[in-house]
């Protein structure tokens, strides 16, 4: 990704939170400061990978840093259509060594999503750790597990 595509990744993220209903709590921050987090992200430290239709426009996005996915968002309009597994498995590439996440607990269409993916719940937590303050766990993909 580059830093002027930083725009549409924060579009994506703020209408999938928006979509996802009651699997994701509100969020704690306005849209303007959304897009200015989004607009800080230091693309050389993390990795920003962006899948982009035939149209060229920006279907979902995976955010990485260190060994932490720190986000990965699809487009409700293109929810379900494999964008995420794409997205999952560029994230398996850019980490061979694997990789871990935090999923709300509510959100269990995305728990789902990444367990049918190979990856494992490790810790779970009352959600006194996050903004959102909403239970949360962490999931985990470790290379040579098995992959779909």
């Amino acid at each position: 990704m580059r830093a002027e595509e930083l725009a549409l990744v924060a579009d994506v993220y703020l209408a999938a939170r928006r979509a996802a209903g009651a699997a994701m709590p509100p969020g704690v921050h306005s849209d303007v400061e959304v897009r200015a987090w989004v607009s800080s992200w230091d693309l050389t430290e993390d990795d920003v990978v962006g899948f982009f239709d035939a149209a060229n426009r920006l279907r979902g996005f995976a955010r990485l840093a260190g060994a932490h996915l720190e986000a990965l968002y699809v487009d409700p309009a293109a929810q379900g259509s494999g964008v995420g597994g794409t997205l999952l498995d560029k994230v398996k590439l850019l980490r061979p060594g694997g990789f871990d996440l935090w999923v709300f607990v509510a959100n269990s269409p995305a728990q789902d999503f990444y367990r049918w993916r190979g990856l494992v719940e490790v810790e779970r937590t009352d959600g006194a750790g996050n903004e959102e303050r909403a239970p949360d766990l962490r999931m985990a993909w470790m290379s040579g597990r098995p992959s779909t």
